[in-house]
């Protein structure tokens, strides 16, 4: 679709104060990212002029955003002279001449379920959910496919109660209604609020066009407590895991699996369960073993774990990770590292074997160091590396080896032992006894 056919308005100025948090509400993360930045994905494949209305933390929330997207447009709302949803459209002037209202708190939202919003000409087009329990939700009174009227519950007459449409929370308006009503909005009401609702009343007793549009609760449904997020990160990620399985991951067990938004898979990959996988990580052609974690990292190639921990900022191919690893900001290519060792801050080369308990010593209170190690290096177990430190191809390095600063030369053996002292009957005397 023409995306200068609609301009997008998301209202994310509010509080939040059932989230019981410091942050603000659509900053909370659903799958490593805002809230907000889900539904700002979702608009700009329909819209090229997005509005989004901050008020609370306008700072933090539009930084945020920022580091996601360009070309987004920021209005802040003066909630103290105009709260409430009509009062936060008070100073956003939309380019085009549809208008479609979203919350920043629905987060599941999709380009495919905003369609529908698109398809009529209607003055207004209102979402409506078809609820089996609708307590605690105003009426919507529909007649002729067309809204009559929204009736609060503590309003409605016994009839009413009976209606199971509420209203979904999103609006489409044309520019028109926008600039005509949004400025007769009044807050004569107990909460001395302005209502975007209202806006509603107003243009049916003009005789204005106002259609219905029953959407689905899986793609609107709002994000109002922990709670309610909790349930929005399980949608979220059962989006990810069918997309990625339908493209060719296989995944045992995906419910124990968490994937980010961000993390792209290439080739043939195997995710068994219990891992977790972060930020912009990329694995191609990959196994990603029981209980791993993996943090925006490249994995090409390779097995990863079981129990193993890829932190950010690696590269890591044609490479065999084992059980209780951990690497981080180091690349690797061609190399074995089967168990109990840190690699931090390091390049290592092809046909190099990392043994049991080896760790690059790369930080030394203050400042970190690299560790370089060449190609067909053998680390002997429970070995220090300390940084900065270059091993050179075809070295050696014996078992309970301490290499300090400097370099390791070609095909050299590197030794570093205590003599070994037995002192006899020491047990007996520390103890006594014998």
């Amino acid at each position: 679709m023409n995306k200068n056919n609609i301009s997008i308005i998301i209202l994310a100025a509010g509080k939040g104060s059932r989230m019981k948090s410091q942050t603000a509400k659509v900053l909370h993360k659903i799958s490593g990212k805002p809230m907000l930045y889900h539904i700002i994905k979702a608009s700009k494949e329909i819209s090229d002029d997005i509005t989004v209305v901050i008020a609370h933390q306008k700072e933090e929330v539009q930084k945020q955003i920022e580091a996601f997207f360009e070309n987004i447009n920021f209005c802040i709302q003066d909630a103290d002279n105009f709260p409430g949803t009509g009062g936060a459209m008070k100073n956003v002037t939309p380019k085009n001449e549809k208008v479609l209202v979203l919350n920043g708190d629905m987060p599941l939202i999709t380009a495919d379920s905003l369609r529908g919003f698109l398809d009529s000409d209607a003055d207004i087009i209102m979402s409506i959910f078809d609820l089996k329990n609708p307590n605690g939700y105003g009426r919507v009174i529909i007649k002729e496919n067309q809204v009559q009227k929204i009736v609060e519950q503590k309003d409605a007459t016994e009839n009413e109660l009976k209606v199971t449409t509420v209203n979904a929370g999103i609006y489409a308006f044309s520019k028109k209604v926008i600039e005509k009503y949004i400025p007769l909005l009044s807050d004569n009401n107990a909460q001395k609020e302005y209502y975007l609702t209202d806006v509603i009343s107003m243009a049916k007793k003009d005789g204005l066009n106002i259609s219905p549009l029953l959407v689905d609760e899986g793609y609107f449904k709002g994000v109002n407590s922990k709670k309610d997020l909790s349930d929005s990160e399980i949608i979220m990620q059962n989006r990810i895991k069918t997309s990625l399985m339908d493209a060719g991951v296989t995944m045992q067990l995906p419910q124990t699996i968490y994937i980010e938004e961000g993390v792209t898979f290439e080739g043939e990959s195997i995710i068994e369960n219990g891992c977790r996988i972060t930020g912009n990580t990329l694995i191609t052609n990959s196994h990603i073993k029981s209980g791993t974690v993996i943090e925006d990292s490249i994995i090409k190639n390779s097995d990863i774990g079981p129990l193993a921990h890829v932190r950010p900022a690696s590269h890591i191919e044609d490479t065999h990770i084992g059980n209780f690893v951990e690497v981080k900001k180091s690349s690797l290519k061609g190399v074995k590292a089967g168990h109990l060792s840190y690699i931090g801050d390091a390049q290592i080369d092809e046909g190099t074997n990392i043994g049991a308990g080896v760790i690059t010593c790369n930080y030394d209170g203050i400042k970190k160091y690299k560790t370089i190690i060449g190609k067909n290096v053998f680390v002997g177990s429970d070995s220090q590396l300390v940084a900065p430190l270059q091993i050179e191809d075809d070295v050696m390095i014996a078992a309970g080896t301490t290499l300090t600063s400097g370099a390791v030369q070609k095909g050299s053996l590197a030794i570093s032992r205590a003599k070994l002292r037995n002192i006899k009957g020491f047990y007996y005397k520390f103890f006594g006894g014998k």
